[in-house]
């Protein structure tokens, strides 16, 4: 058991520093906050597995071993330095080892071959897996239980990767990624398949439009089930929400035209965004 002279809190951890989450966790109860770290580190680390170069061999080997000490943690109990910090959260708030195994196999879809321009069927399923199982896994820790959170999951998760991927076109780019659906590029009369001439296609601003009208979807879903949830347990969700629709919708004003400014979270809309969601 985790005590609290151990706990590694958010801002004790360059990672966490880093992450769009780092506010939302920081208004948590502590040991939900203790919970959710360790959970997003386990993510952090396999995702880095994904984008960090060298041999696909190599990362597939240690996602492998990953999905393994996963197996080995449920089965027997035993840790490993991979899942050690994962043991007391999982068994408090019983979280399903499918939902952790879903995270590594969405690393594996970055591995197997860089994703170019997938269908609508596969980038959903890639969102499920990068995106809602990390949902499912925080939804049992805020404590929104059952179908609630299984369905705010759903649409919270998608909502922010599609989010990540509008914004993240150029910088996918540059690692041989295009997550945009080949229906959309066709619908827009984009038939070359190069990236680089997709990235500067004068149509590339309706594909990306049509995907966002989706994403706004997906956060108008969710917004909806956050107001059935108890208020105390939807905070963080909330404030993840607030700030990913506050970047889509800069992106939309923005457009998807080459060449495109950068567009993040500013620090005063996550200021905004803490005392909106997170106290009051």
């Amino acid at each position: 058991m985790t005590s609290e002279a151990q706990i590694l809190v958010p801002e004790e951890t360059p990672a966490a520093s880093r992450s769009s989450f780092y506010a939302a966790m920081r208004v948590l109860p502590l040991d939900q906050r203790d919970a959710m770290y360790h959970v997003y580190a386990f993510c952090r680390a396999v995702d880095d597995v994904a984008d960090g170069g060298g041999p696909r061999d190599v990362r597939m080997a240690e996602l492998s071993r990953y999905r393994s000490d996963i197996d080995q943690l449920y089965a027997s109990g035993r840790t490993t330095p991979r899942t050690c910090d994962l043991a007391y959260p999982i068994a408090k708030y019983g979280l399903k080892k499918s939902d952790f195994i879903a995270v590594v196999d969405g690393m594996e879809m970055d591995i197997v071959r860089d994703i170019h321009a997938p269908d609508w069927k596969t980038l959903d399923l890639y969102c499920d897996r990068a995106a809602s199982a990390v949902g499912r896994l925080s939804v049992q820790i805020f404590g929104i239980d059952g179908d609630l959170g299984i369905e705010l999951s759903h649409h919270l998760g998608r909502a922010l990767q599609l989010t990540n991927i509008l914004r993240d076109v150029d910088e996918d780019a540059a690692m041989g990624r295009l997550y945009l659906p080949k229906e959309a590029l066709r619908d827009a009369g984009i038939d070359v398949t190069d990236i680089d001439q997709i990235l500067v296609h004068p149509a590339l601003d309706r594909v990306c439009r049509g995907i966002a009208q989706k994403t706004r979807n997906h956060y108008y879903r969710s917004e909806e089930i956050m107001a059935r949830c108890p208020r105390r347990a939807a905070r963080s969700p909330r404030m993840m929400a607030t700030v990913y629709r506050g970047i889509l919708e800069k992106l939309i004003a923005r457009g998807w035209h080459a060449p495109r400014a950068d567009v993040r979270r500013s620090k005063r809309y996550v200021l905004w965004a803490v005392l909106r969601d997170g106290i009051f």
